[in-house]
C-alpha cells in the first residue's frame, strides 16, 4: 500500500509545487488566494487526520485506496474548501517522495518552512494543529540540526495529542525515560516506529 501512496504523491500533475524553501511561502499564498477559506468546513482536516490515523498511527501502514481517492477527490476539486492546505501539505509529500524515491536526502529548509506555513494556517483556520504536522514539523527539524526545536515540537504536541504514538516514540528517542519506554513496549511493541526504532 506504501507504493500506492508513494506512487500517487509522486504522479499528482500540480505544476504550481514549490520545491525549495524560498518558493514554498510564494507559492502557498498564491494558493491561499484563490481557496475557500471557511473555518468550519473540517473535510480537508479530517482528511488529514485519517491520512495520520492509518499512516502514521496505526500499527501497520494502513493507507487504503479509499483515502487515496478522497484524497484525489479533495485535491483535483476547485470548490473544496481549506484547499491552500491540503495543496502545501502536498507539496511536502511530493517533496518527501520524489526525494526519496531518487535517493537523495530531502531539504529540510523546505520541509520546516512548509511544516511551519502548515502549523501555522491550520491553527488560523481550524484553531488546531493536526498530530501530523507536529510530527512532519519535529522530523524536519530534527533533520534540520535544530534538535532543541524538534523537541519542543513533540512536546508541544504530546500535550495536544497524549496518545500519539509516533510523538511518544520520538518523546522517548529525546528523553530516554522509563516510564515511556514501558508504555511504548508494553502497550505498543507491534507499531512500525517502536519496532524501526528498536524499542525494547
Amino acid at each position: 500500500m506504501k507504493k500506492l501512496i508513494f506512487l500517487f504523491f509522486f504522479c499528482i500533475g500540480l505544476n504550481t509545487f514549490a520545491q525549495s524553501a524560498s518558493q514554498v511561502n510564494s507559492v502557498f499564498q498564491k494558493i491561499k488566494e484563490g481557496a475557500k477559506i471557511d473555518k468550519n468546513d473540517r473535510a480537508v482536516y479530517d482528511l488529514l487526520d485519517e491520512f495520520y490515523n492509518k499512516n502514521l498511527q496505526s500499527e501497520k501502514d494502513e493507507m487504503t485506496p479509499e483515502t487515496v481517492e478522497r484524497i484525489e477527490k479533495l485535491a483535483s476539486n476547485p470548490d473544496t474548501k481549506n484547499l491552500h492546505i491540503l495543496m502545501l501539505f502536498l507539496m511536502y509529500q511530493q517533496h518527501i517522495s520524489r526525494t526519496a524515491m531518487v535517493g537523495k536526502p530531502s531539504d529540510t529548509e523546505f520541509q520546516i518552512e512548509a511544516m511551519t506555513l502548515l502549523e501555522k494556517e491550520t491553527k488560523d483556520v481550524y484553531g488546531k494543529v493536526p498530530a501530523i504536522i507536529y510530527i512532519y514539523k519535529a522530523e524536519a527539524l530534527d533533520g534540520g540540526g535544530k534538535k532543541n526545536e524538534a523537541k519542543a515540537t513533540v512536546d508541544q504536541g504530546l500535550k495536544e495529542y497524549p496518545d500519539s504514538v509516533p510523538l511518544k516514540v520520538y518523546s522517548y528517542l529525546n528523553t530516554k525515560d522509563a516510564a515511556l519506554k514501558n508504555d511504548l513496549v508494553k502497550n505498543h511493541s507491534n507499531h512500525w516506529m517502536v519496532q524501526q526504532f528498536e524499542i525494547k
